[in-house]
């Protein structure tokens, strides 16, 4: 990189027109396992930012671009998600989204073109090894990182060090959060299905009701994980669906389903609170059997989330770059208690840190309607992934200054 560009990793009118592409993004989201205009949008912008080579399809829709060094070195991946989420946007902004039902309300849109603001400043980076920047689908199901791993292509991808990061609504705008060990919770959805038998709502006795199994579930079940303190015995069962029978007076109940997520700071305590799970709906059957008649119960896990765990030298590389940035941080004391996937780019062999940036301590929680990602996370999101970049692929002795970090209040707004 020329002398006279060191200072910054972009520039303003590169700012400008990223926020431009991520309101653009904004209004047309498509949820995990549809993200193919959004994919295609991506692979146009990496090939105009000149990357080496792009793959697309990856895992379903994922798009992952690769920028050589001009010698041997490291593989690190920069990971963000193209998925958007099945909630209708409550917004009066102009760019808000066009699609019914659908919304980037959780930032999803904001991560990319930090990411594709890396891609930009790859131009004459990196010195060393190569930088991979994916563009991974399904986030919000719990399904695109493994996806992306299980594709045969994969092992060509296959990374050395891989960060992430996530904005974090009511922390001060552009605070670096720093979490060891531990920083995503694992989670799960347990969805059981209760099959009986239906009768006239006047001979209720000639049919077989879930009713009481469900009533009993209802109250057992959270009982398993109340919340509380974070730890490794950290656990929480939040019911979040209850269907019982048909909408109809004339119609004793047959059928019903419930619906619970399951929570746990480490996996080890999520295999056991799955086996309790699923021994309290052995028993609650058993006992439906003995009052109401044989209920069957049928269990099926969704949105499966692993916990996220920071390698330690992950981690210290993305302490160091921040502290070099002037970047306000913090340890954090806990994990978030919300899942990511990410983590199974760690159990996959990379030396893996997930990173929070506070997105404001007014904004809205994520995945509200109201929710939106503020444009001013875009010039410290791009400066801090360069940096990790430098930090690693830099050549010895020759580590680039850290870089001013443009704000884009200094951009005209539509």
């Amino acid at each position: 990189m020329k002398e006279a560009d060191m200072t910054t990793a972009l520039s303003n009118t590169q700012l400008a027109y990223l926020q431009s592409l991520r309101r653009e993004l904004h209004q047309s989201p498509e949820i995990s396992g549809e993200e193919a205009e959004t994919a295609a949008r991506i692979t146009q912008e990496l090939t105009r930012a000149g990357a080496d080579r792009i793959w697309t399809g990856l895992g379903g829709h994922g798009v992952a671009a690769e920028f050589w060094g001009r010698q041997d070195g490291p593989t690190v991946m920069i990971r963000c998600e193209l998925d958007a989420l099945p909630i209708p946007e409550i917004s009066q902004a102009p760019y808000r989204s066009r699609v019914d039902g659908k919304g980037h309300l959780c930032g999803h849109d904001g991560h990319m073109v930090m990411v594709l603001g890396v891609a930009l400043a790859l131009k004459t980076r990196p010195a060393l090894g190569r930088v991979i920047l994916l563009f991974q689908p399904a986030e919000e199901t719990g399904a695109g990182a493994a996806a992306v791993i299980n594709d045969p292509r994969w092992p060509e991808l296959r990374s050395d060090f891989a960060f992430a990061y996530h904005n974090v609504p009511g922390r001060p705008l552009g605070e670096i959060g720093l979490c060891q060990g531990v920083s995503n919770c694992a989670s799960r959805g347990m969805k059981i299905r209760f099959d009986g038998k239906t009768s006239h709502a006047a001979a209720p006795e000639d049919g077989v009701s879930p009713a009481l199994v469900i009533a009993d579930l209802m109250q057992r079940l959270p009982l398993l994980g109340p919340g509380g303190e974070m730890g490794d015995d950290f656990a929480l069962a939040t019911l979040t669906h209850a269907q019982l029978g048909e909408a109809s007076f004339g119609i004793a109940p047959g059928a019903g389903e419930l619906r619970m997520t399951l929570r746990s700071q480490t996996d080890a305590r999520m295999a056991r609170l799955v086996q309790e799970a699923e021994a309290q709906l052995a028993r609650a059957l058993a006992k439906a059997a003995e009052q109401a008649g044989d209920v069957s119960g049928s269990v099926t896990w969704h949105d499966v989330f692993l916990a996220t765990v920071n390698e330690d030298s992950a981690l210290a590389i993305a302490t160091r770059a921040a502290s070099s940035l002037g970047l306000s941080t913090v340890a954090m004391r806990h994990p978030m208690r919300w899942s990511e996937d990410f983590g199974r780019f760690g159990l996959d062999g990379a030396k893996a840190a997930m990173v929070f940036i506070g997105s404001g301590e007014a904004q809205p929680q994520l995945h509200n309607p109201n929710y939106d990602f503020p444009d001013g996370l875009t010039p410290i999101g791009v400066a801090l992934l360069v940096e990790i970049v430098d930090q690693l692929l830099a050549e010895q002795g020759d580590a680039h200054p850290a870089p001013k970090i443009l704000q884009l209040s200094d951009v005209p707004n539509d």
